[in-house]
C-alpha cells in the first residue's frame, strides 16, 4: 500500500508530466507535423545537398535547383500534413487515374533519353517522370482499396488489387523501362493487409516457373545484360561492367574514414557514371568511408521506423497501410540502390531516397511524408 503522501505527490508528478508532453506536443500537433520525422528528414536533404554539391563538382547551378525541388517537397509535405486521412482516402481513385492518364501520356508526346521514353518536358518548368508520380498514387490506391474490404483480404479481392498493380507497371513497361520499383509500394500494401503466408509462397512459385518464359520474350537485351553482368562483370570491363566495377573500387577506396569531402577521384575524375543521380552512394562511401555510411543508414533507419510507428499507432486501417507501406517502400529503395552500386543486385537506375539528383523523386516523396504526418496528426 502506497502512503497517502507518497500517492498524492506521484498523481501530481504524473499529472504534471502529462500536461507538459501534451503542450509541448499540441504546438507540433497544430502545424499538423511530427518533430521526429520531420527532423530526420530536414537532416537527410541537408546531407543530401552536400553530396550532391560535391559529386557535381560544385556546380551551383544543380545544387540550387536541387535546394529548390527539397523546398517544393517541403512545402507540399506541410500542405498534405494540413489535408485529413479521409480526404486522401476519398482522393485516391482519382490520383491513381491521373497517374494512369500521365503514364499513357509519356507514350505518345514523351521524351526519349538513353533508350526509353519516360520523360516528359514541361516548358518554363524542365522534365518530369511520370512513373514516380505514379509511386505516390500507387500506395493511396492500394490502402484505399483495401480499406474497403475486411482482412484478411479473400481471393477474389487480391486478384483485383493485383490487376490494379499490373495496368501501371505495363505501360511502364512499354516505355521500356522494367521498374518493379513502381508496383513494390502496392505490393507491401498487400502484404501489410493480412495476406496468407501460402498465398505469398504460392506466388514466389509461379514467379520462379514464368521467369524463364519472361526473360525470353520480356526483357530487353540492355536488361539481360545488367543481369549476366551482375555475375561477372569483369567479362566486359570496359562495357557493361564499368559501372559496377567502378562503384565498387570507389566504394573500397573510401576505407574507414573516407578519403574526405570533395576529395573522392573516382567521381571527381570521371570514373564513375551517374555519380550524382544512381550512383551516388560510390560517391558519398568514398569521401565518407563506413562511419559515414553507418550513420547515413541510421538515418534512413529513423525514417523507416517512424513511418512504421506512427503506421501501427493509427487508428484506421487506411492509415496503418499508407504509413506502414511508406516506411517499407522507403526502406525497399535504399537496399535496392545500395545493393546496386555493391554489386550484389541488378543495376536498375533507381534512386537512393532524398539523395540522388532528381526533383521528381523528392517531391513525390517529400509529399508522401506529408501524408504519413496527416495520419499521425488527425485523430
Amino acid at each position: 500500500m502506497i502512503p497517502s503522501q507518497q500517492y498524492r505527490f506521484l498523481r501530481h508528478a504524473l499529472r504534471d508530466g502529462r500536461s507538459i508532453n501534451k503542450h509541448n506536443s499540441s504546438r507540433w500537433a497544430k502545424l499538423h507535423l511530427d518533430p521526429w520525422l520531420l527532423s530526420f528528414l530536414v537532416l537527410n536533404a541537408i546531407l543530401g545537398l552536400m553530396v550532391v554539391y560535391s559529386a557535381t563538382a560544385q556546380d551551383s547551378g544543380m545544387v540550387v535547383r536541387q535546394a529548390i525541388s527539397f523546398g517544393i517537397g517541403f512545402v507540399l509535405l506541410f500542405i498534405c500534413a494540413q489535408i485529413p486521412p479521409k480526404v486522401y482516402q476519398a482522393a485516391s481513385p482519382y490520383f491513381y487515374v491521373f497517374g494512369i492518364f500521365m503514364l499513357l501520356l509519356v507514350l505518345v508526346i514523351g521524351e526519349k533519353r538513353l533508350g526509353a521514353t519516360r520523360w516528359i518536358s514541361l516548358p518554363g518548368v524542365g522534365s518530369m517522370q511520370p512513373s514516380e508520380l505514379m509511386k505516390f498514387a500507387m500506395p493511396l490506391m492500394m490502402a484505399w482499396y483495401f480499406s474497403l474490404r475486411p482482412f484478411p483480404p479473400k481471393l477474389v479481392h487480391i486478384i483485383g488489387a493485383l490487376i490494379l498493380l499490373m495496368i501501371p507497371f505495363v505501360l511502364v513497361a512499354l516505355q521500356p523501362d522494367l521498374n518493379i520499383g513502381l508496383i513494390i509500394p502496392g505490393i507491401f500494401v498487400l502484404f501489410l493487409s493480412g495476406i496468407s503466408w501460402r498465398l505469398i509462397f504460392a506466388a514466389f512459385a509461379a514467379l520462379a516457373v514464368v521467369a524463364p518464359l519472361l526473360w525470353m520474350f520480356f526483357l530487353q537485351e540492355y536488361q539481360k545484360k545488367r543481369v549476366l553482368t551482375l555475375f561477372d562483370p569483369e567479362s566486359d570491363a570496359l562495357g557493361a561492367g564499368w559501372n559496377i566495377i567502378q562503384s565498387k573500387i570507389a566504394i573500397g577506396s573510401g576505407g574507414v574514414t573516407g578519403k574526405g569531402y570533395s576529395e573522392g577521384t573516382q567521381s571527381h575524375l570521371g570514373y564513375l557514371p551517374e555519380h550524382h543521380t544512381d550512383f551516388i552512394m560510390s560517391t558519398y562511401a568514398e569521401e565518407f568511408g563506413f562511419i559515414g555510411v553507418f550513420l547515413l543508414f541510421s538515418l534512413f533507419s529513423a525514417i523507416i521506423i517512424r513511418c512504421l510507428m506512427i503506421g501501427l499507432q493509427s487508428f484506421h486501417n487506411f492509415g496503418r497501410l499508407y504509413a506502414g507501406a511508406t516506411g517499407l517502400t522507403f526502406f525497399f529503395f535504399v537496399f535496392l540502390n545500395s545493393g546496386m552500386v555493391s554489386g550484389i543486385l541488378p543495376v536498375t537506375g533507381d534512386p537512393l531516397p532524398l539523395m540522388s539528383y532528381g526533383g521528381t523523386a523528392v517531391i513525390s516523396l517529400l509529399a508522401g511524408m506529408g501524408i504519413v504526418m496527416s495520419i499521425h496528426t488527425h485523430r
